[in-house]
């Protein structure tokens, strides 16, 4: 195999520790921004990926904090609204991840490969690795808990061990989709999601005002 197709999937592999690494680390102390730039290199890649980590773990507690019910109305509100802003973060910083893996892997590819392609993108699944990082380190806490009932314990570390054989699952499907594209067995394309609600000049009740919402609508 190529050699820069090894790098590159090294280089997920350590992105894939640092998430698990950083989930731990932001817990006791405040988290800072990674400097991650445009640049396409193994090491931005890893920056890449923990900022978009870092946009879902704040996603995670703000979801957490937002389904109180000890606090204003107004609280609530402002966790929705951060919420939106964070999850067209996450969304960009999907992209961002699969335009680095794009230039990354593509100068590196057989030519001539099938027109076989994933369900989705490789930043879609490192996304998905992310959240299986938070939930792991959240179960795990649970498993410590010395208010609860030895039943409640118990069905938390199943719901651990079962959680930690997933990301141990899906973290390998992710290496071995980079093999495909390097034996040209799958082709990698770079997939958008143009998300509109975050888009006044996208979303109806944005540019509409008020009373536009579609019949049907709660």
């Amino acid at each position: 195999m190529n050699e820069n197709i090894l790098m590159v999937k090294a280089a997920l592999e350590a992105c894939f520790a640092a998430q698990s690494a950083a989930t731990a680390a932001w817990h006791e102390a405040e988290a800072e921004d990674p400097a991650a730039g445009e640049e396409h290199t193994p090491e931005n890649l890893r920056n890449l990926v923990l900022l978009e980590h870092l946009h879902n773990f704040r996603l995670w507690h703000v979801e957490d904090r937002a389904r109180r019910t000890d606090v204003p109305d107004s609280e609530i509100a402002a966790c929705k609204r951060r919420v939106d802003r964070l999850n067209q973060m996450r969304n960009d910083g999907i992209e961002a991840v699969d335009r680095c893996l794009y230039a990354l892997i593509k100068p590196h590819l057989p030519r001539g490969a099938t027109a076989r392609q994933n369900t989705e993108t490789a930043g879609m699944a490192v996304d998905r690795l992310s959240i299986l990082a938070l939930k792991i380190y959240h179960m795990e806490e649970q498993t410590r808990r010395a208010n609860v009932s030895e039943e409640h314990l118990r069905s938390c570390r199943d719901k651990l061990a079962l959680l930690q054989r997933q990301r141990g699952d899906l973290a390998r499907a992710v290496l071995e989709l980079i093999t495909d594209y390097a034996l040209g067995q799958k082709v990698p394309v770079l997939y958008f999601q143009f998300k509109m609600y975050n888009d006044p000049s996208l979303n109806p009740e944005l540019y509409g005002g008020a009373g536009k919402s579609p019949a049907g609508s709660a």
